[in-house]
């Protein structure tokens, strides 16, 4: 497995990079696998450290945790510990769906866009146009899963909505977290 730890303005050392590859090999290989990358990010916010950690399985799946502490040791085994119960709660899941699979996930490119929300309220006239102002252009990936690995994907992932094409489909489909806290899914 790759790993990839940087620091947002901290200095990463040796040891702590020791220690986060030995206790997150240890977590993901236990539960995942075929792990291929793993990147945990160190921040520090006034007297509090954060870590965040992403794994990339070959399945296509991603799974992400986060944590706080006082401690930069004690954020890093928090968030690992939430990765550790994350990947626990769906291995059989992740089994069941992906024991028939024996190839990766399809991936597409496409553009993804972000809008200004012309919300700045400096003034209250009319907009001179209805288009809309393009903040950022990026490219992204668009996974070609069933609709019950889409809503897998979307929990281990912590995301409210995600956008996948279906399997054997070129049509392109969502599946949303609905405020009553079950799943929705737009099959167009």
């Amino acid at each position: 497995m790759r790993y990839q730890i940087s620091g947002k303005q901290i200095d990463i050392g040796e040891a702590l990079q020791t220690h986060v590859k030995d206790e997150l090999g240890v977590v993901v290989s236990k539960y995942a696998e075929r792990p291929t990358d793993a990147q945990v990010t160190f921040s520090k916010n006034a007297s509090e450290f954060a870590c965040e950690a992403v794994v990339h399985l070959s399945t296509g799946l991603t799974a992400q945790a986060t944590a706080k502490a006082h401690e930069i040791y004690a954020a890093f085994d928090a968030c690992s510990e939430k990765m550790e119960k994350q990947l626990r709660r769906y291995k059989r899941r992740l089994k069941d769906h992906y024991k028939d699979r024996s190839e990766p996930v399809e991936l597409t490119g496409v553009s993804s866009y972000i809008l200004s929300s012309e919300a700045d309220g400096a003034d209250d006239n009319e907009p001179d146009s209805l288009q809309p102002i393009i903040v950022a252009e990026m490219e992204t990936q668009i996974p070609s899963l069933s609709v019950g690995e889409a809503v897998m994907q979307m929990e281990l992932a912590g995301a409210p909505v995600l956008v996948f094409r279906k399997e054997g489909k070129e049509t392109v489909n969502v599946v949303y977290r609905r405020d009553d806290g079950n799943i929705g899914w737009i099959d167009p």
